[in-house]
């Protein structure tokens, strides 16, 4: 078994927290998503996480005009310099403070940094600037006296809008310029939550946070400011040099206050803005200055709904001149300037909007919630969803892949059952009809449906086709479900229970309760039923620490008792149904033998999971050590490793026989989640004890944070700043081995084997090379070919021998192919399946290798079939997308020209005989028979489709 996987997407959760930004196409949109970030493609509806990542959360992120450089900042103020070309990164600089906004001018050659209230210009590193040391500071403006909120280039990139907490607006330049000042506007009696120049304008739109939006208009225009050359500002230093000498000589001790005031200059740092106009008399005079052309009050309409309702969000999209304002109340309105008329109106949700914004062309705004982990896009004009994407709004408890490995069906605390697309990395579908948290869900064998247990007391069928709830079970008394099992054939479906210790089974088909199993002495936390169609035997583990190995079906619930050290937290069977693995809460994982129940072996995984502390511990790291557990585990495809996780940040994958340690897997590197460091920083550590066991409050408040009681998981939600813990709740390995999904704090990380350059031949010699390969094939000798490719491995020689295999003699070839590398054979085709567009020829070499070999036993394994079934999968809904595109486009195209011709008929006929016989003579108006495109062969009617005679698309 390989063991090279690596981050390869994140599911489960589309977005937390900061900004978010649409790419120069704008097909596509980048969301922050924890210390990682995640591109989502609107156009072809796919979804990438890149695999780089921070220690801490995304704040704030800036995209360069070009595409090609992102700016990422997190919320300690570590910033990085990505490449979206080699999704990797260039450059990280340390900020001293959280940085506020992160914005690019137009041009691409500057980005300004907003920190506290200083306002930070960059030279961005590339060809515009002809710099490549990132990070290179040029310019270093004052703001005003409270922090940035918001930052505004104009379109020449020469001036800033710099939008701040006390209700003003400033107005800087980059360079030295003539008719030019800086400028202040005011007026706003709440914070800017935005500054927008106008296009190829000097003109401001500001809004403040109570939905008052002010609209400036300048004196001048962008071609009346010009830049002065160094020149020109030293004759005007001159200048002013020459006046002073005719002034009368200074006192003594004037000279005395000058040095002292010269010497507070040197010493003080503060930002000096060449551009500013400090004489009063001048200011009033000077040519540059703004008027207010009205105030508009856009707070009013959502106050209609809630009193309290402020502006959270806003974006102006300067091509067409269309405001967003979004609202806490859940709700944004379009509104056209500079008339301030709304255009537009939707609410979205009862939560707050955080992030609204604007794609280049102005037909899209996304908009995002914090509160909620959502992201939509909307096209306002058609008023259509381009994309509405929501995580789960609380931790999600447990997952379940399909059994082509295409879906995954998670369950959360939210009450809420969501399937995602693990190509596309989009949820298609979300049931909501439970009412408490989910703790157990699994998909049936035949992938039609699944079943998912709640704290609610019922346990809910899903039908996967139809998207709906076809089958509800429940028990003759309340009690709550902590765990559900399918069999193989999905006739039955068994729950635990976990203030009741009984277990109920019911039958699919018949939706009756057929049977209460009765025996643990404790909650029933975990059950399995044997993966072998022949077997019918059940596995179930409760905290009264044994485990009991039933056969319900057939010998009228007789059972067999294992006894444990500790708790049982989960049960696994081994795909040969021989073995089962049990994980208990000492940190062991211990494998029986189900027909002897004897122990085969013993796995100590507790040190395995150390690595971790959290900041509110009053106890060491060796002891926290020993509350360390495996609270979900798994075999592999092939039953020879056992996959495991837990309480910890860590996976670890164990051979099952041998008993030890094989690979570990570190899930995240967030220090934002709490139980990542491995020491307390002594930083935090005074003589009164550890900060983080003091929260901070006002002088009135008072208290202390309350230590957290022995075995709380969730924290104390009632104190100001919650920080999670990471926490791994549920592990599973895909069907066709490929990858593995894994359930934590973060959301669903998937984890798939490295694609890279991997050299693992089979059964390979001496004279297997590539050259002697393109000798055989050059010769014609396509099965030698064969044989040597699939030997050496190299998946473009061997695609190569394939595409030069005749397809007459596709046949002949599978059936002398050796048996050893029909499964290799097998699995290449899967692969091509996905990517080629020789989709006949592919599926010819499936039908010979399947009609020869898969009558063979145990040949073709299981997991190659699945591979298989899942490129078929994915090409038949491609294909079938294309044709029924295809198809209703051509119907329009059809309906279009019948009406056509029936207009010409209509005119033919209101016209008189000379008239039409003149038209006909006339070479403008053409004939129209040239514009049919099918044309019916008996009556030179248009052919149309008749919806009667469409077969089904499922067919």
């Amino acid at each position: 078994m390989k063991f090279s996987y690596k981050f390869s997407n994140l599911l489960g959760a589309i977005y937390r927290s900061g900004n978010l930004q649409f790419t120069p196409d704008g097909n596509s949109i980048i969301s922050p998503v924890g210390n990682r970030l995640s591109i989502y493609d609107l156009r072809n509806h796919k979804s990438r996480t890149l695999s780089l990542e921070s220690r801490y959360n995304y704040v704030c992120i800036a995209l360069s005009p070009d595409g090609s450089l992102l700016i990422a900042v997190n919320e300690v103020g570590d910033a990085q310099l990505i490449s979206l070309i080699s999704c990797s990164v260039i450059h990280r600089h340390k900020f001293q403070n959280k940085p506020q906004c992160v914005v690019f001018s137009p041009n691409g050659a500057y980005f300004a940094v907003g920190m506290d209230n200083i306002v930070l210009v960059f030279a961005a590193p590339g060809e515009i600037t002809g710099e490549y040391s990132p990070f290179m500071l040029k310019r270093r403006f004052l703001g005003g006296f409270d922090n940035i909120t918001w930052l505004d280039w104009s379109t020449d990139s020469r001036f800033l809008a710099v939008g701040c907490r006390d209700g003003t607006t400033k107005i800087v330049g980059m360079r030295l310029m003539s008719n030019f000042r800086t400028y202040i506007l005011s007026g706003h009696t709440d914070a800017i939550i935005g500054s927008f120049f106008e296009r190829n304008s000097m003109h401001v739109n500001t809004l403040s946070r109570n939905g008052q939006l002010c609209i400036w208009e300048c004196s001048v225009g962008p071609t009346d400011i010009e830049e002065v050359t160094p020149e020109q500002l030293e004759a005007k230093k001159y200048k002013t040099k020459k006046k002073k000498i005719v002034k009368e000589e200074d006192s003594e001790d004037d000279v005395e206050d000058k040095e002292k005031e010269n010497i507070d200059n040197v010493a003080d740092t503060k930002p000096n803005d060449e551009n500013e106009v400090k004489d009063v008399m001048a200011s009033k005079t000077h040519t540059f200055f703004y008027k207010k052309l009205g105030r508009h009050y856009l707070g009013d309409e959502p106050r209609k709904t809630d009193y309290h309702a402020v502006a959270t969000a806003a974006h102006y999209n300067s091509r067409t001149k269309i405001l967003v304002v979004a609202f806490s109340i859940g709700a944004f309105y379009l509104y056209e300037l500079p008339d301030v008329n709304m255009i537009h109106s939707l609410s979205i949700s009862d939560y707050a909007i955080s992030v609204a914004l604007f794609n280049g062309t102005g037909d899209w705004v996304a908009l995002a919630s914090r509160e909620l982990g959502q992201l939509l896009v909307w096209e306002w004009q058609s008023e259509q969803y381009i994309m509405k994407q929501q995580g789960h709004s609380s931790e999600m408890t447990c997952i379940s892949y399909s059994a082509d490995g295409q879906y995954i069906a998670t369950g959360g605390e939210d009450s809420k059952v969501k399937l995602w697309n693990t190509q596309s990395g989009f949820c298609f579908v979300t049931f909501s009809e439970h009412t408490s948290g989910i703790t157990g869900i699994q998909f049936s064998r035949n992938k039609n449906f699944l079943v998912s247990c709640s704290l609610d007391g019922t346990v809910r069928a899903f039908d996967i086709n139809r998207y709906r709830n076809f089958r509800t079970f429940s028990s003759p008394e309340r009690v709550q479900f902590s765990c559900v099992a399918i069999d193989h054939s999905s006739e039955f479906i068994v729950a635990g229970c976990q203030d009741v210790y009984d277990m109920y089974l019911w039958s699919v088909k018949l939706g009756r309760l057929l049977e209460v199993i009765s025996g643990h002495e404790g909650p029933v936390c975990t059950v399995a039923f044997s993966p072998v169609a022949a077997m019918t035997t059940l596995v179930s583990g409760s905290w009264d620490k044994t485990i009991k190995v039933w056969n319900c079906l057939e010998n009228n619930s007789e059972h067999e008792t294992i006894d444990l050290f500790a708790d049982v937290t989960c049960v696994a069977y081994s795909p040969s149904g021989e073995h089962v693995a049990a994980a208990t809460l000492n940190g062991h994982i211990t494998i029986f033998d189900v027909k002897s129940a004897t122990q085969i072996c013993s796995i100590e995984g507790r040190n395995d999971l150390a690595g971790g502390r959290y900041e509110a511990d009053v106890i060491t790291g060796k002891k926290n050590l020993e509350g360390k557990y495996f609270t979900s585990i798994e075999y592999s495809v092939d039953g020879e490793c056992i996959i495991a996780g837990g309480n910890s940040q860590y996976i670890c994958i164990y051979h099952a026989r041998e008993a030890v340690l094989l690979k570990k897997f570190e899930i995240t590197q967030n220090h934002s989640l709490d139980g990542l460091d491995e020491y307390i920083n002594r930083r935090n550590l005074t003589e009164f004890g550890n900060l983080a066991l003091v929260e901070k409050r006002d002088e009135l408040e008072g208290g202390n944070v309350a230590i957290g009681l022995p075995g709380v998981q969730k924290g104390d939600m009632a104190s100001r700043n919650i920080k999670p813990k990471i926490k791994v709740f549920s592990v599973r390995f895909m069907p066709t081995g490929q990858s593995y999904a894994v359930a934590c704090t973060e959301g669903l990380c998937l984890f798939s084997l490295d694609k890279g350059v991997v050299f693992d031949p089979f059964h390979l010699s001496l004279e297997v090379t590539p050259k002697a390969i393109r000798d055989s094939v050059d010769n014609r000798d396509f099965s030698q070919a064969l044989v040597m490719s699939l030997k050496l491995n190299e998946p473009h020689l061997i695609y190569m021998v394939l595409e030069k295999i005749p397809h007459e003699d596709i046949q002949l070839i599978c059936s002398t192919l050796p048996e050893t590398f029909a499964h290799s054979l097998l699995l290449t085709i899967a692969r091509g399946l996905q990517t080629s567009t020789h989709l006949e020829f592919y599926l010819n070499w499936c039908c010979s290798l399947l009609a020869t070999h898969g009558n063979k036993s145990d040949l073709l394994q299981h997991h190659g079939l699945l591979s298989l079934q899942e490129s078929l999968s994915q090409k038949y809904e491609s294909l079938n997308r294309i044709c029924d595109f295809n198809k209703y486009t051509m119907r329009v195209i059809l309906n279009a020209a019948k009406e056509r011709r029936k207009q010409r008929d209509t005119v033919a006929e209101n016209q008189p005989k000379s008239q039409v016989a003149g038209s006909d003579v006339n070479d403008d108006d053409g004939d129209d028979d040239d514009m049919f495109l099918i044309k019916s062969k008996s009556d030179d009617a248009v052919a149309e489709f008749d919806d009667e005679e469409e077969s089904d698309s499922d067919e």
